[in-house]
């Protein structure tokens, strides 16, 4: 498995675009993860492993009018990388599978306990410390506001994550947690969601007038 994950790690570094929210460090993340949910629920790692480090192996902007198709782009490619290193053909449908059902935005259901702990782990990278990194980065390049003047914490309207960074907490990444498969997924997200209403308290007592 060593000499694998040298080879979609030197890949994939090949393959980085530029999206600061899905660099190689995200990678990392969610392969750890990954390997971690993994042993916990059983999950065959020869399936999750590639599935993980290739996840985004092709990656769209948020706001490309086709995102919805980047995963399933990512699953043919990694499917061509995997055979060109000759990687056994019977895990090919499980991890292209696992890739094309790890996107919030594809709208594909997970069938599989290897695309649920794939699906897993990519979504707790976007919730805790690093998920309130991430969309502070994403919203910077977007170019969004941090938060809407007079009601920054969506306390009298609908949120509004086109417009206003600080929106997508309630938008989606406090939802993210009833979206998880597995239990050790979850427990994590209980631990995440946590810092992360923290973080809204304390942001609210910095900008009270």
């Amino acid at each position: 498995m060593e000499a694998l994950e040298e080879k979609l790690a030197a890949y994939i570094e090949q393959q980085m675009a530029t999206d600061s929210a899905h660099d190689r460090q995200h990678i990392e993340r969610v392969v750890r993860t990954a390997r971690q949910l993994a042993e916990a629920e059983g999950a065959d790692l020869a399936v999750v492993i590639p599935a993980a480090w290739l996840h985004d192996c092709v990656t769209l902007p948020k706001n490309a009018p086709n995102r919805h198709e980047a995963s399933r782009l990512a699953a043919a490619e990694a499917v061509r990388f995997l055979r060109s290193i000759a990687y056994p053909d019977h895990h090919l449908e499980g991890i292209a599978h696992a890739i094309a059902a790890h996107s919030f935005s594809a709208g594909i259901a997970p069938t599989t306990l290897e695309a649920k702990v794939v699906q897993d782990a990519d979504r707790l990278d976007a919730i805790g410390a690093i998920g309130v990194a991430r969309c502070m980065m994403v919203g910077g390049v977007l170019e969004r506001p941090l938060y809407h003047p007079s009601d920054p914490f969506c306390q009298r309207r609908e949120p509004d994550d086109l417009t206003y960074t600080i929106d997508h907490f309630y938008r989606k990444l406090f939802k993210i947690g009833q979206t998880l498969h597995t239990a050790a997924a979850r427990a994590e997200a209980e631990r995440r969601n946590a810092f992360m209403h923290a973080f809204l308290d304390q942001l609210g007592h910095e900008i009270r007038p």
